[in-house]
């Protein structure tokens, strides 16, 4: 039996059960995956958290029922896995534009923007099919000091907390000649219309929190001992989404690793003078077992 990959079986899990009421702890358990890396997952290959997926497929198949039956809409909703007519209406008028009654009337069938199902190949399509090994190292356990605040798959707040501590707090780069950016693991939340909210810190590693001066109010992270492997985007950081589309959904599919249960994070050791700079560096690390 052919072995599929984490997001192939994630992606089947849902078409199978679709119509229940399944959301992203079915789906972790299904594939033995954390909370945490299976939004990772789906946020770096696919641009969208696990229930948005699941949402726009509802209403995909949503859709053509109004169109090609003559169910009740209360029933196709209910029959989609909406709690309510009322949640039905409002998810769908929010994608497609206009109310279920008002989308059965036209009798047009404008699937537009409700992605329909994605197979095997779609997903290795979105991957990429890059080829590059990651280099493998044990690190030690890290303190780091600087900033915490919050990003979204829609709205990257990253360069404006990076902004924020350069300018309050470059010294420390340059004393440790390295900054961080760590994507928190317990701290991802999830909105009501389906994006995903993850905690984020932008620092540099110190020797201890305790000779710290107070005045600088900055906040504190232990990175955990483990090993990691480390991939190096070069370039453009407009392009940085496509190392991680990678990451997740290339070589994880055929590396003989797990992921641990630890942060992700980047590491900068050389300036970055602009978002689009062909120079730019940045080491990716990624925990693994």
């Amino acid at each position: 039996m052919k072995e599929i990959s984490p997001l192939q079986r994630a992606v089947e899990y849902i078409e199978n059960h679709l119509n229940e009421n399944i959301g992203l702890g079915d789906v972790s358990r299904e594939t033995g995956y954390s909370y945490y890396h299976m939004t990772r997952l789906f946020s770096s290959v696919l641009g969208e958290s696990v229930g948005r997926y699941i949402n726009r497929r509802r209403l995909y198949n949503a859709s053509e029922k109004l169109i090609h039956s003559d169910q009740r809409i209360i029933d196709i909703a209910f029959g989609c896995g909406f709690e309510s007519p009322e949640a039905f209406s409002r998810a769908f008028k929010a994608v497609f534009g206009s109310s279920p009654v008002d989308y059965r009337r036209t009798g047009l069938d404008l699937v537009v923007n409700a992605r329909r199902e994605l197979t095997p190949e779609d997903v290795n399509h979105i991957a990429n099919n890059i080829s590059r090994s990651p280099e493998f190292v044990i690190l030690k356990e890290t303190k780091v000091a600087g900033l915490r605040g919050t990003t979204s798959l829609s709205d990257n707040r990253l360069p404006g907390l990076w902004e924020k501590f350069m300018r309050h707090h470059k010294d420390l780069i340059m004393a440790a000649g390295a900054g961080y950016g760590i994507c928190e693991t317990q701290r991802t939340t999830y909105t009501k219309d389906g994006d995903v909210l993850f905690s984020a810190m932008v620092g540099s590693p110190v020797q201890d929190f305790e000779n710290l001066p107070p005045s600088l109010s900055l906040d504190q992270k232990i990175l955990r001992a483990g090993r990691y492997a480390v991939f190096t985007h070069r370039g453009t950081f407009a392009n940085l989404f496509k190392t991680y589309q990678y990451i997740f959904g290339t070589w994880l599919q055929s590396a003989k690793v797990e992921l641990d249960d630890r942060e992700d994070f980047e590491v900068y050791e050389r300036e970055v003078l602009s978002f689009d700079d062909p120079n730019n560096e940045v080491k990716i690390y990624i925990p693994v077992k």
